[in-house]
């Protein structure tokens, strides 16, 4: 009987696991796995083709430029640097890449799933609680993986921030743009109950994205 109970609980355990999904980038099997795009005497890992290891070198694992201000002259006064894998070929497999991010004064990165600074996350569903804080120069803020975040500069002069991401090619999902920006529209009226709104502002959103 013991022994039945314990196959049932291993077969229980292992339908458990088969069920869930990691949204980490896994961990590298090999030294250094430069990412290249012509996949001629490549080995295929993690997303990249990777190059002979032995036709690496040092250009394969630096950028450039990350002193240079970036461009905030749009409506949301802000500009985001990204070195990622596509620029830095080494990073393939790392799970890390860095952005510098660019803020004019009253600036702002808006809500999306990284001087002074006024920086903040939402916690998950049932209590959606803002965590915020200002941030001075020298200031390190962590925001834990998958919340909705922002940043906005309350300061007079322009700011800049560096910003470590866990992942070689993590992407953005800005929440505005994907909501009433998407490509064809999400229906209205769907929109309009989910945000207890009317039909008309919700139309007016979108046509503004």
């Amino acid at each position: 009987m013991k022994k039945v109970v314990s196959f049932l609980v291993t077969v229980a355990l292992m339908a458990l696991a088969s069920s869930l999904a990691s949204a980490f980038d896994p961990s590298p099997l090999q030294d250094t796995c430069v990412a290249i795009d012509e996949p001629k005497a490549a080995v295929f890992v993690n997303g990249k083709f990777c190059k002979n290891p032995n036709l690496t070198v040092a250009e394969d694992f630096f950028f450039q430029g990350l002193n240079i201000p970036g461009n905030t002259e749009n409506p949301l006064g802000f500009n985001v640097t990204t070195v990622n894998v596509d620029q830095i070929p080494g990073l393939n497999t790392l799970g890390i890449s860095l952005v510098r991010i660019d803020y004019a004064p009253y600036g702002q990165n808006p809500p999306h799933t990284h001087p002074q600074h006024y920086v903040g996350f939402v916690t998950s569903n049932p209590e959606n609680r803002l965590i915020s804080k200002v941030l001075n120069k020298g200031d390190v803020y962590v925001f834990p993986i998958g919340l909705i975040h922002f940043q906005f500069n309350v300061g007079h002069t322009n700011a800049v921030a560096i910003a470590a991401l866990s992942s070689q090619n993590p992407g953005v999902i800005t929440i505005a743009n994907a909501v009433f920006g998407s490509n064809p529209p999400i229906n209205p009226d769907f929109l309009a109950k989910a945000f207890q709104l009317d039909k008309k502002v919700v139309e007016f959103l979108q046509a503004h994205f």
